[in-house]
């Protein structure tokens, strides 16, 4: 079992995080599922999040990242577009940089952590 110690790489623009792990993971099954609400499904999250995570990466980049189409006769479903394969590409490349470069100072962190939880004291 790993204990899963890794910085976390988030890319903001103002306030907003245009892309993070957790929106690269929704991006990902998005692909995988071709679809928002699958998606959601499989991280365990409502689809009105999913929405909204969606919507600020659409917002975030110069074109939308995912694309949708509504249901009907011939179903709806949500796809990448080239600009959301491309910034899911460069998030990825870049979170294998800063894993790689910060690898020597995660493994002194974690020389000074406690990786697994301390009893509590009884009352």
């Amino acid at each position: 079992m790993s204990d899963h110690l890794q910085p976390r790489l988030r890319v903001l623009l103002a306030e907003a995080i245009a892309i993070g792990p957790g929106k690269a993971e929704l991006l990902r099954h998005i692909r995988a599922t071709g679809s928002i609400s699958a998606a959601a499904r499989c991280m365990h999250m409502s689809y009105r999040r999913a929405w909204l995570l969606v919507d600020t990466m659409n917002h975030s980049f110069l074109t939308p990242v995912v694309s949708t189409a509504t249901g009907g006769s011939h179903g709806g479903g949500a796809h990448l577009t080239e600009m959301g394969e491309e910034v899911l590409r460069r998030y990825e490349t870049m979170e294998e940089k800063a894993n790689a470069a910060l690898a020597p100072d995660i493994a002194e962190f974690r020389k000074l952590m406690q990786l697994q939880p301390r009893e509590q004291p009884k009352s």
